[in-house]
C-alpha cells in the first residue's frame, strides 16, 4: 500500500479547507430526509447504531449535524442561493455491515463534493447511477471496504470535476474502464489491493493533471505502455504485485518529478533504463522481485535525495558498485538475491546511517564485515546464504535497535548469541538457521520477550528445550528442527498464543508425543524422533492444526478417535511407526484431508468403505482453491516506512512419490492430494468408492494383503500420476478404464496374480516397464513383450546396416556359412554318438537345470 505522500495530504487539505466551510446555515428539507432515511436504513441493519446520533428530525438544520459541511448561501441583487450539503465524512462509522443499496439515500443529494465513505463494512457492488448523480464530486474516497464487483464506467464517467479517487484495498475486479482515464482534473487516483485485471491502456498518459497513480497489488498484465511517460507532474507511482512484463519504458525517465518509484514484484525483463539517475527527485526506488538483468547502472550515483534502494531478487549481475554506500541520506539498501559480487578485498567507510541492509547471497566470505558495525542503528539485517564463518560477532550482539537478524545458510559456529538477549529488547525475527552452531540454548532465553520469529534449524544445538522458551508472548513462528536437542518434558506453550509454525522434527526426543500447545496452532512437526506410545486423546484441543506431522517415531496403538475431531486438518503424516488396529471408518471426517500417510505401520482389516465418503478434500480439486498452509509473509515497519519485506518457508513435507522420497514446498503443496496406505496388512477387496477420489495425484496400496479384482472405477482418478498396488494378493485383469487415467506417469501392479491383457490406449502405452508387471501369473501385452495368445510374437528389429555393404556382405555370409554349416553338422553328429552303439544300462541322461530368476530392488 502506498503511503500517502505529506504535500499530496496538503494539497487535499487546501481543497477541502476552500470547499467546505464549516457554517452554520439551513439546509434543504428534502436533503435532510435524504439523510435520516441514511441512517434509518443503518439502525435497520444494526440497530446498536450509534456514530450518528446528531442525525434526528427534531433539528431544523442539518448543516448542523456532526460530519456534515454545507455551503454558505450567496447573495447577489437579483437572486439569492441556499446553503446546501457538500460534504459528507461518513469515515470509521464502525457499523456491522453496510451493504452498498444503503447508499441510495445519498446519491439525491447532488449538492455533494467530498463524500468519504472510507473505513467501513461496505458490502456489495458500486451503485453506478447512484454515483452518476454526483457529477459535483471533487472527492470521493471508498476505501478500505468490502465492495466487489467492476468499477461503473458509465457512472464514475459522470464524474468530470473528480479530483481524488480512492477505491482501495476492495475486491473491485474487471478491467480498468478507458472513462477513468477521461477525468482530466484528476490528481489522486488509486485502485491498489483489489482484483483488476487486463493491461494498462496507453490512455493513462491523458491524465497529465496525475500526482499520485496507485495500481499495485492487483492482476494487471501486459507491458507498461510508453504514454505513462506523459504524466509528468507525477510524484509518486505504485505498479508493484502484479504482472506486467517485458522491459521499463525509457519514457519513464520523463517523470522528473518523480519522488517514489515502485515497480516490485513483477515480471519486468531487459536492464535497468542507464539513465534512470535522471530522475533526481528519486527518494525511494524499489525493482525487487522482477527479472532485471544487467548491473547496477553507475548514473544512480547522482540520486543524491535517495533514501531507499530495493533491487532485491533479480537476475543483476556484476560487482556492487562501492559509491552506494556514499548516499549521506541512504537508509534502506537492498541488494540480495541477485548475482551480485561483493569484493572482499574492498575497504567500505560508508557515509551513510542504514537502517534496512540486505546483502543476501552476494559471495560474502570469512568474517561479517567490520565496516558494518559502524551502522549501529540498523532495524534490519541480512546477511543469508554467503560463505561467512567464525563466531556471531560481539558488535552485533550489542545492537540495541536491531529488529531482524537473518544470519541463514552460511558458516557460522560457536555457541548461541546470549549477549543478543539482553542487548536488543526489540529483536523480532532471529534466524541462524543452517550453520555450525553448537552447545546449549541459554535457559533464559525466554528474556527476548519480542520475538516472534526463532529460526535455529538445520545446527548442532544439544540438550533439553530451556523452559523460558515458552515466555514469547509473540511467538509466531519457532523452527528447532534438525539438530540434537534431547529430552521427554516439553515446555508448556501457554503465553504464545499466537503461535502457528513450530517444528521439532529430526532431533533426539523422547517419551509420549507432547500436545503443551496452544490451541490456535497450525502447523505442529514432530517427525523423525523417538516419540513413543499412544497417540494422546488431548490432541484434539489443538482444533485449529492444519498439519501434523509424527512420522519416523515408535508410536502404537490405535488411532485415536479424538485425532478425528480436528476438522481443519489437511495434511497427516503417521509413516513409518508401529501402528496398530483397523482404519477407522469415522477417518472420514476429517473432510479437509489433502494428504493422508499412514505407510509402513501395523493397520490390519478392510479400507472402509465409508472411508472415502467424506473426504471432500480429495474428491474435488476446485479449480480457485489454495491450502492455507502457505509460507509466513512478514513486514516490519518503522513509524510510516517499511524497512522489511519477505517471507520465511515453511519446511518441505516429505513424501513418498513415485518410488522416491521427495519435499513439497509449502509453494505448492495445495497442489497435492496423496494418499499412501502402503506397508501395513491390510485385507479385503480394494473398495470400489476409492475411484471418488478424483482430486488424488497419488494413491499407494502396495505391500499388503488386499485381493479380489481391481476396480475398474479406479480409472475415474482422472489426475493421479503414481498408481502402485504391488506386492498384494490381486487377481484377474487390468481394468480397461485404466486408459482413461490422462495424467498417469507411474503405475505398479507388480507381484500379484493378475491376467490378460494389459490394457492398450492413452497413457497405459508408455506404461512400458516391464518391472512393475513383473510376477503375475498371466499378463500378455506388448508393455512386456509377452505376445497374448492368437497374436504372432513381435518381429525381431533388424539392424541397419549400410545400404551398399549389405549385399556383398550377404552373399559373403551365405558363400562361408554353407560348407561351415555343413562341417559342424557332421562333427555334432558325432560327437553325440550318433554313429555308436547304445548306451550302456547304467548310463544316466542328466540334464542342467539353469532357473532363470528376476531379481528386483525396490528403493
Amino acid at each position: 500500500m502506498v503511503m500517502a505522500n505529506p504535500s499530496l495530504l496538503l494539497q487535499s487539505i487546501v481543497i477541502l479547507f476552500f470547499l467546505l466551510p464549516c457554517l452554520s446555515w439551513s439546509c434543504p428539507e428534502y436533503q435532510k430526509q435524504a439523510l435520516l432515511q441514511f441512517k434509518s436504513s443503518i439502525l435497520a441493519n444494526d440497530s446498536s447504531f450509534h456514530a450518528l446520533d446528531s442525525w434526528n428530525s427534531s433539528s431544523s438544520n442539518c448543516c448542523l449535524w456532526d460530519k456534515v459541511t454545507c455551503s454558505s448561501p450567496s447573495n447577489s441583487n437579483s437572486t439569492s442561493t441556499p446553503s446546501v450539503v457538500i460534504g459528507l465524512n461518513l469515515s470509521s462509522l464502525y457499523a456491522l455491515r453496510m451493504p452498498s443499496n444503503l447508499l441510495a439515500p445519498l446519491f439525491f443529494i447532488r449538492s455533494l463534493r467530498v463524500l468519504d465513505l472510507s473505513w467501513n463494512f461496505i458490502i456489495g457492488q458500486i451503485p453506478a447511477l447512484g454515483f452518476g448523480n454526483l457529477s459535483n464530486l471533487v472527492y470521493l474516497d471508498l476505501s478500505w471496504n468490502y465492495i466487489e464487483g467492476q468499477i461503473p464506467a458509465l457512472g464514475f464517467g459522470n464524474l468530470s470535476n473528480l479530483v481524488h479517487l480512492d477505491l482501495s484495498p476492495n475486491f473491485i475486479y474487471g478491467q480498468i474502464p478507458l472513462q477513468l482515464f477521461q477525468l482530466k482534473y484528476l490528481r489522486y487516483l488509486d485502485l491498489g489491493s483489489n482484483e483488476l485485471q487486463g493491461g494498462l491502456s496507453p490512455k493513462v498518459g491523458y491524465l497529465q493533471d496525475l500526482r499520485m497513480l496507485n495500481l499495485c497489488s492487483n492482476r494487471l498484465s501486459g507491458e507498461l505502455p510508453e504514454e505513462i511517460g506523459n504524466l509528468t507532474k507525477l510524484q509518486q507511482l505504485s505498479l508493484s504485485s502484479n504482472k506486467f512484463s517485458n522491459g521499463i519504458p525509457s519514457s519513464i525517465l520523463h517523470l522528473r518529478e518523480l519522488e517514489e518509484l515502485d515497480l516490485g514484484k513483477n515480471s519486468l525483463s531487459m536492464e535497468i533504463p542507464s539513465d534512470i539517475g535522471n530522475l533526481s527527485n528519486l527518494y525511494s526506488l524499489s525493482l525487487r522481485k522482477n527479472k532485471l538483468t544487467g548491473g547496477v547502472p553507475a548514473s544512480m550515483q547522482k540520486l543524491n535525495k535517495l533514501n531507499s534502494l530495493d533491487l532485491e531478487g533479480n537476475l543483476l549481475t556484476g560487482e556492487i558498485p562501492f559509491w552506494l554506500f556514499y548516499f549521506k541520506d541512504l537508509q534502506y539498501l537492498y541488494l540480495g538475491g541477485n548475482n551480485l559480487t561483493w569484493n572482499n578485498n574492498m575497504k567500505v567507510v560508508p557515509k551513510c546511517r542504514l537502517l534496512g541492509l540486505s546483502l543476501r547471497s552476494c559471495g560474502l566470505q570469512g568474517d561479517i564485515p567490520e565496516w558494518i558495525s559502524t551502522q549501529t542503528n540498523l532495524y534490519f539485517l541480512d546477511l543469508s546464504m554467503n560463505q561467512l564463518h567464525g563466531p556471531f560477532p560481539q558488535w552485533l550482539a550489542e545492537f540495541q535497535t536491531i529488529l531482524v537478524v537473518i544470519l541463514s545458510h552460511n558458516k557460522l559456529s560457536g555457541s548461541f548469541p546470549t549477549a543478543l538477549l539482553q542487548s536488543s529488547q526489540y529483536l523480532s525475527i532471529l534466524a541462524l538457521s543452517n550453520n555450525n552452531f553448537s552447545g546449549e540454548l541459554p535457559k533464559n532465553i525466554g528474556d527476548a520477550g519480542s520475538l516472534g520469529f526463532l529460526m535455529l534449524d538445520g545446527n548442532n544445538f544439544s540438550g533439553p528445550i530451556p523452559q523460558s522458551i515458552s515466555q514469547f508472548f509473540l511467538l509466531q513462528l519457532l523452527d528447532l528442527s534438525h539438530n540434537r536437542l534431547s529430552g521427554n518434558i516439553f515446555p508448556v506453550f501457554d503465553r504464545p498464543v499466537n503461535l502457528l509454525y513450530a517444528d521439532f522434527s529430526s532431533n533426539q526426543f523422547s517419551g509420549e508425543v507432547p500436545t503443551t500447545f496452544p490451541p490456535n496452532i497450525e502447523i505442529l512437526a514432530l517427525g523423525s524422533n523417538k516419540f513413543s506410545g499412544a497417540l494422546p486423546s488431548n490432541l484434539s484441543k489443538l482444533r485449529n492444526l492444519q498439519r501434523l506431522e509424527l512420522q519416523d517415531n515408535n508410536i502404537s496403538g490405535e488411532l485415536p478417535n479424538s485425532l478425528l475431531q480436528i476438522s481443519y486438518l489437511q495434511v497427516l503424516n503417521l509413516r513409518n511407526n508401529s501402528l496398530q488396529g483397523s482404519i477407522p471408518k469415522t477417518l472420514s471426517n476429517l473432510q479437509n484431508l489433502r494428504i493422508l500417510d499412514l505407510s509402513s505401520n501395523n493397520l490390519t482389516g478392510e479400507i472402509p468403505i465409508e472411508f472415502v465418503n467424506n473426504l471432500t478434500g480429495m474428491i474435488e480439486a476446485l479449480p480457485n482453491s489454495t491450502s492455507q498452509i502457505q509460507d509466513f509473509p512478514v513486514a516490519v515497519s518503522l513509524s510510516s516506512s517499511p524497512i522489511f519485506r519477505t517471507e520465511f518457508a515453511i519446511n518441505e513435507l516429505i513424501v513418498n512419490w513415485k518410488k522416491f522420497k521427495q519435499g513439497l514446498s509449502s509453494h505448492n503443496i495445495d497442489m497435492y492430494f496423496l494418499l499412501d496406505l502402503s506397508n501395513n496388512q491390510l485385507s479385503n477387496e480394494i473398495p470400489a468408492s476409492l475411484g471418488a477420489l478424483k482430486a488424488l495425484k497419488m494413491l499407494n496400496l502396495s505391500f499388503n494383503k488386499l485381493f479380489g479384482k481391481i476396480p475398474a472405477s479406479l480409472g475415474d482418478l482422472q489426475n493421479v500420476e503414481s498408481l502402485d498396488l504391488s506386492h498384494n494378493k490381486l487377481f484377474g485383469p487390468i481394468p480397461f478404464a485404466f486408459t482413461k487415467l490422462q495424467q498417469l506417469t507411474t503405475l505398479d501392479v507388480s507381484n500379484n496374480k493378475l491376467t490378460g491383457r494389459i490394457p492398450i490406449g492413452g497413457q497405459m502405452n508408455t506404461m512400458a516397464d516391464p518391472n512393475f508387471y513383473a510376477n503375475n501369473s498371466g499378463l500378455c501385452g506388448f508393455q512386456i513383450r509377452v505376445p497374448c495368445p492368437g497374436e504372432l510374437p513381435p518381429a525381431p528389429k533388424l539392424q541397419e546396416h549400410d545400404n551398399k555393404k549389405e549385399p556383398w556382405i550377404f552373399l559373403e555370409a551365405v558363400g562361408i556359412g554353407y560348407p561351415i554349416g555343413f562341417l559342424l553338422t557332421i562333427g555334432i553328429i558325432f560327437l553325440t554318438g550318433y554313429f555308436n552303439p547304445s548306451l550302456p544300462s547304467n548310463s544316466r541322461r542328466r540334464c542342467r537345470h539353469h532357473p532363470h530368476r528376476l531379481i528386483r530392488q525396490r528403493i
